[in-house]
């Protein structure tokens, strides 16, 4: 048994559309340790999907180097698909079968005795708060208990590493909350290896040890959630004005950092920003100046993303 679960060298894709060659994903290596949840982030079109295509063997590499739980991704299909689960982003479940039945037919394509697979849809069941439903055709279940139905089934046969992709596309905020408190709970007590990838930066923040971020079909960084936005963006002050005439003045007090205009508001970047506020409006107040409004903002994995790439990651995601 590896404790690396993940492990990738100058993994490449190319896709010839229309004559000319598309570099999806460039030169990837990467490394996910046994136990670790990831998020992988990144615009449409940056190469996370292609990336799992790969790691799950439904997509060769064009070039370079996979393993995923020990083996090469290429040549030991079988046993990589054995020990993995895939969430995709459609719905896995026969819209006219009972999720019971799915998940115990799901058991048994991977092997499991009738008695086993009966008992191993029971727990997940159990686990994912399902009791009330798995005996509903799943055409009547809700879009939560839908995607709680697709977690379990990728779960019959207990993977070692679980991959999820957009698990939370589609649904409302309350069973967004409701999904996530299932993925953290279940990679609590069973210790699954997880990679996610999400639209939702919240999302990644809350679950994810490690957020990878890909642009471009290449890693642009790879850290934990807090030492990326401590590395990379600062604390958000924002200070608004009555008049033309007010952001004008205030422009000239702002401690030498560079502000970003945007009408009657100014916007500034830096660490320590509920501490360096009092020492603006200490300035203000000796210049004369009046402030409207100030507020005071920790940085998100979008203002990473941004300060990485010069564009917003959620603007690009809802294009």
């Amino acid at each position: 048994m590896t404790d690396t679960m993940i492990r990738t060298s100058a993994l490449t894709k190319r896709f010839t559309v229309k004559k000319e060659t598309v570099e999806a994903v460039r030169g990837l290596d990467l490394r996910v340790m046994r136990g670790e949840m990831v998020a992988l982030l990144g615009p449409n079109g940056a190469g996370k999907s292609t990336t799992l295509r790969m790691l799950t063997t439904l997509l060769p590499p064009t070039s370079g180097e996979a393993e995923v739980a020990g083996f090469d991704v290429v040549t030991r299909q079988r046993e990589v698909r054995a020990r993995i689960g895939y969430i995709g982003q459609g719905n896995g479940a026969g819209h006219s079968q009972r999720g019971r039945d799915e998940l115990i037919s799901q058991g048994r394509a991977y092997g499991l005795s009738v008695a086993d697979a009966r008992r191993r849809a029971q727990e997940l069941i159990d686990s994912l708060d399902l009791g009330a439903v798995a005996d509903r055709v799943v055409s009547s279940l809700s879009g939560g208990q839908r995607r709680r139905l697709d977690i379990a089934m990728g779960l019959i046969h207990a993977p070692e590493l679980l991959f999820l992709d957009e698990p939370s596309t589609g649904l409302d905020p309350q069973n967004r909350a409701n999904l996530q408190e299932h993925v953290v709970r279940m990679h609590a007590e069973h210790g699954t290896t997880i990679v996610l990838t999400t639209h939702y930066l919240d999302e990644a923040d809350a679950l994810a040890d490690r957020v990878i971020v890909i642009d471009h079909g290449k890693l642009i960084a790879d850290d934990t959630p807090e030492r990326l936005k401590a590395d990379h963006a600062g604390d958000r002050i924002t200070l608004t004005f009555d008049s033309e005439d007010e952001l004008r003045r205030a422009e000239g007090h702002t401690l030498g950092i560079t502000a970003a205009r945007t009408g009657l508001t100014l916007t500034l970047r830096a660490d320590g920003g509920r501490h360096l506020v009092q020492k603006l409006m200490r300035g203000f107040d000796e210049a004369g100046v009046h402030v409207s409004a100030v507020e005071v903002a920790r940085p998100t994995l979008d203002d990473v993303f941004l300060a990485l790439t010069g564009r917003s990651l959620r603007e690009e995601n809802q294009a």
